[in-house]
C-alpha cells in the first residue's frame, strides 16, 4: 500500500478507537515516526496530508533537513533520547523536544533555546515500565518533581505534558495497565495546578498498540512502521 494509503488507514482506526472511548477523533493528533525513513519518503507522506512528525537522532534529521526545507506547515519533533551535548542543534532544527528526562536536560535546553531566541514545547518523558534500557523518569522520580518546579524559571520551555514508550508485549492489551498509568500521574499532576506547567498532550500509543492508547487517553500517537512500512538500519 501506498504512504497515503496507510495514512488513511491509520485515520479511520483513530476515528473508530476513540469513538469506543467516547472521544472525539479530533482529540488525538496523528505523529508519522519518521525516523531512518528518508526524505523522499517524508515528502510522499506530506503530500498525502502528514504534517506532524517525529524523529529520533539529532544528526540524522540535521542530514534530510535540507530537502525538507520547503514543506511548509511541517512540524519535527525529537523523540529520541537527546543528549544534554546536543542541545543547541536539537533547539535550532526541531519544533519541540518530546523526550526530556532529567532537569539538567531542561536547563540546558532552555538556555540553548534563549540563544536562539526561540521557545520551545518539550513533553516529559515517563519510564512507567522501569525499564533500565529505555530512557525516561521513574513515575514517582524526584527529579520529576525538579523539573516541574524548574518550569517556571525556563522561560524558553513549555512543559505541555507527558510521553511514555511502555514494555513491548504481543498483546497490545498488555500495555494498557501503562497508558492508564501515565494518563492518572497526569492528572495527579494536573490537579496541582503547577506554574508554568500544561499537562494537555498525552503521547502514547505506537504502530502496535495505539488503539489501546487511545483508549486510555492518548492525545498524540506516534506511528512509524504501519505508516512507512519496516524501517531501514539506522
Amino acid at each position: 500500500m501506498s504512504i497515503a494509503a496507510n495514512l488513511s488507514a491509520i485515520h479511520e482506526r483513530i476515528a473508530r478507537a476513540a469513538k469506543r472511548a467516547g472521544r472525539s477523533a479530533s482529540d488525538v493528533v496523528l505523529m508519522a515516526v519518521s525516523k531512518t525513513s528518508p526524505a523522499g519518503r517524508i515528502i510522499e507522506a506530506y503530500g498525502a496530508g502528514q504534517r506532524l512528525f517525529g524523529e529520533n537522532r539529532v544528526q540524522e534529521f540535521a542530514d534530510k533537513l535540507p530537502a525538507l526545507a520547503k514543506l511548509s506547515g511541517a512540524e519535527f519533533h525529537m523523540i529520541g533520547h537527546l543528549q544534554s551535548n546536543k542541545t543547541g542543534k536539537a533547539a535550532d532544527i526541531f519544533n519541540a523536544i518530546d523526550s526530556v528526562d532529567s532537569s539538567k536536560l531542561a536547563a540546558r535546553l532552555n538556555t540553548s533555546a534563549e540563544e536562539l531566541g526561540r521557545t520551545i514545547d518539550v513533553l516529559i518523558e515517563i519510564n512507567v515500565g522501569g525499564e533500565k534500557a529505555k530512557s525516561g523518569i521513574a513515575p514517582d522520580s524526584p527529579e520529576l518533581d525538579r523539573i516541574l518546579a524548574g518550569a517556571p524559571e525556563w522561560q524558553h520551555l513549555r512543559v505541555r505534558g507527558l510521553m511514555t514508550v511502555p514494555p513491548f508485549t504481543d498483546d497490545p492489551e498488555g500495555a494498557r495497565p501503562y497508558f492508564r498509568q501515565l494518563r492518572e500521574l497526569r492528572d495527579r499532576l494536573a490537579a496541582r495546578n503547577l506554574p508554568s506547567v500544561k499537562l494537555d498532550v498525552l503521547s502514547m500509543g505506537m504502530s502496535h498498540d495505539f488503539e489501546v492508547a487511545i483508549e486510555e487517553g492518548s492525545t498524540c500517537v506516534r506511528i512509524g512502521t504501519a505508516i512507512f512500512g519496516t524501517r531501514a538500519k539506522p
